[in-house]
């Protein structure tokens, strides 16, 4: 099956996978997080994936600010995992899991967009 060249790039490939995580954790935080901290922190880790899609059909300086959105939205993670780890919505092994993603992608993110 042929793919997207941005399909090939490893930080596509780990943002999908964060996602995953992402579901995956929130599955288990209170309902009444449904429509905050859940919707918001899926909102977030998906506009890591879209943005380096979208980003990888413009221009290489199109490109480089499609990262840097990306980046802040890894933030924005940190800055959720972080609000439910002290609301225990995670256990301490999670929050270390999506802490480590999340330092991970924006690392990739930023070689990335220094390559470019």
């Amino acid at each position: 099956m042929e793919e997207f060249n941005f399909e090939r790039l490893n930080v596509y490939k780990e943002a999908i996978f964060f996602v995953d995580f992402v579901y995956e954790v929130t599955a288990k935080w209170p309902r009444t997080e449904l429509f905050s901290l859940i919707d918001q922190i899926k909102r977030a880790a998906i506009s890591v994936a879209l943005n380096i899609a979208e980003g990888s059909s413009r221009t290489k300086k199109d490109f480089q600010r499609f990262i840097t959105t990306a980046r802040g939205s890894v933030f924005e993670c940190v800055a959720i995992l972080n609000i439910a780890g002290k609301r225990n919505y995670l256990t301490k092994k999670d929050q270390a899991i999506g802490y480590g993603q999340c330092l991970k992608l924006a690392r990739m993110l930023s070689a990335l967009k220094n390559s470019l």
